[in-house]
């Protein structure tokens, strides 16, 4: 099954508290740290909740 490396490009400061606490589930809480997850739909799901907030790519 294909991954997904997600990483944090902007600060969750002043965001909504459910970005915040989503970004904690993924793995993430600092600018420029990354995590790779199954592409799973749970997965994309909190992905587009922070999209604004995280970058994306494809990990074989």
């Amino acid at each position: 099954m294909a991954q997904l490396k997600v990483t944090q490009t902007k600060s969750a400061i002043g965001g909504k508290d459910n970005q915040r606490q989503t970004l904690r589930t993924l793995g993430l809480g600092r600018i420029g740290r990354s995590v790779v997850r199954e592409d799973r739909p749970e997965v994309r799901g909190m992905i587009t909740t922070v999209a604004h907030l995280v970058s994306v790519e494809e990990v074989e």
